[in-house]
This record gives structure tokens, sequence and C-alpha cells, in this order.
């Protein structure tokens, strides 16, 4: 794709003439595709005195492409803190500032949530500048009927703070949705398969926008075979969308209550397997409710 220049972009002036004083605006990138950028964004992109951005290298190209020349400044997890003053200064003399980071939207699953905190705090305004976002891009494609969404972002990197926040998860009537990076998600589908089922159903978005993209829907229990199928499914970052847990039925207090008393004589295995020999209930489903029993008793 060759770089768009401004005579290509005549409908950014009259979007964006200019932009307020003193003003941070946190600004939406492409998540893949570099087209997928608002003239809005690129407007305010071209406006700002300052481009805060979470890797310049990775944002500079961004606005290369774009024929757009501000000047940058770095704004990372590492450095967040200390950056805030840069951008406090710049502020408090009146300039406008855009915070960027490398996809999506700065201080969801990113960085910049302290900055916009600090900028709030001291005062200034603070502009959304919507767009691209892999969460609801990827909810929009599973075809999941139910109204409600949470967005969890990413799990705990570690197996067992991992498993024990899929069981508090588990029993929830929303659909879920995580970010997983490439190395773990296997073993992220794996817990997501013991805690949550094997029946409830999934999808897998790896590399959404970009050249390589591929969504796949299919069961908690089908899902490891599929990542497995091919070597490619090891690479890109991933977007898991799980349907959520169905409505409790009548006699769920009953449930929890004969759950509670095994819990209180026998170990968390055998509860659960009495439990389902007892009311015929999904041993899937009753081990993580017994977890969740555990973990607010």
């Amino acid at each position: 794709m060759k770089p768009v220049v401004a005579h290509d972009l005549p409908h950014v002036a009259a979007e964006v003439a200019e932009v307020a004083r003193a003003t941070l605006y946190v600004v939406a990138t492409p998540i893949g595709n570099l087209a997928d950028i608002s003239l809005r964004a690129l407007g305010i992109l071209r406006a700002v005195a300052v481009v805060a951005a979470e890797d310049t290298r990775v944002t500079r190209r961004l606005l290369d492409h774009y024929g757009i020349t501000a000047r940058l400044i770095a704004v990372h997890e590492h450095n967040e803190q200390r950056a805030a003053g840069d951008v406090l200064e710049l502020l408090a003399g009146g300039a406008a500032v855009a915070l960027v980071s490398d996809a999506g939207t700065p201080g969801i699953s990113d960085p910049g949530a302290r900055l916009v905190a600090q900028v709030r705090a001291a005062g200034h305004a603070v502009q959304p500048v919507p767009g691209a976002n892999a969460a609801v891009a990827a909810v929009s494609a599973s075809g999941f009927l139910s109204p409600h969404f949470l967005f969890f972002g990413f799990l705990p990197a570690r197996g067992a703070a991992r498993r024990e926040t899929l069981a508090a998860l588990a029993p929830l009537p929303y659909t879920l949705v995580f970010y997983e990076a490439p190395h773990r998600v296997a073993a992220c589908v794996a817990d997501l398969q013991e805690l949550l089922g094997d029946a409830r159903r999934v999808l897998l978005a790896r590399e959404l926008t970009k050249l390589f993209e591929e969504t796949h829907v299919c069961t908690l229990g089908e899902a490891a075979a599929w990542l497995a199928a091919s070597a490619h499914r090891g690479k890109g970052e991933f977007v898991l969308v799980v349907e959520g847990a169905a409505a409790q039925p009548p006699g769920a207090a009953d449930l929890d209550n004969t759950l509670t008393a095994l819990l209180a004589e026998l170990p968390l295995k055998q509860a659960v397997a009495l439990a389902a020999k007892i009311t015929g209930g999904n041993r899937n489903d009753l081990y993580a409710r017994a977890l969740a029993l555990k973990r607010d008793g």
C-alpha cells in the first residue's frame, strides 16, 4: 500500500479544522490494517503539537504512511509516571497532545491510563478519539447472541493464577473476551476447556485485520485440535471470545447447599464427583462452582 499524502484526504480539514488548547486527545490507531484509522484521528495527529507514543518507532511508521510529521515523545509502561510530567508541562503551556499506543486504544490492555488520570487530576481536558478495537471486532464476528460481554483482557500468565481466575468467571452469564499471547494460547485454551467445559462455543481470532487473519468458531472441546492443526496458529496475537454460562436452573441454591456440605467433609474432587452422582449435574460445571464456593467461603 503506497503512503497517503495530504491531497488524498480532502475531508480531514473539514472534520478537524483545529484542536483545542491544553487538551489530551486519546487516539485509537489501527490494530493491523493501516486503513482502519478515522479521518478525525488523522486530522488530530496532524494538528497537535506532540504525539505521545508507546513506541515511537511503531508510531513513526504510521505517521510516515500518512505524511504526518508530528513530533514524537515516548510514553510507555516503564516511563509513564515520569513522562506524564512532560505531557503536563506541554498542556500547561496550552499545547494539544495526542496519546497513542502501538495498536488499538491507549489504556485498554495498553499503557495510557496513568497518564490520563494525571492529566484529569491536573484539570486539563481529555477527549477520546475512538477507532479500531480487537475485542469489539472479535465479538462482532462471533455470532454469539448474548446482549452482554465482559472484556477481561489478558489472563494471568501463570497456570495456577489463570485457573483460579477462570473458576471465578466460569459461572457468569456473559460472553467472555480475553487477549492471549501466541506462546500461551494452547495452555489457556486447555484451562478454559477444563474449567468451563467442552460444550461452550469459542471464537478464536488470530491476527485480526492483518494479512494472515483467521477467525474460527468451535466448542472448547474442539479448540485444541484446531490450534494444533497448523503451525501458523502458534503465531500472532489472539482474541478468545467464549460463550457465557447458561442461566442457573431452578434449584441452583439447593445445589450450592449440597456442594457446600460435601466440601466441608471431602476434598474438592471427591466432593464434586459425589455431587455429580447425587444431582446428575455436569461435572465440569460443578467443579467450577465448587471452586467459586471455596474461594468465596
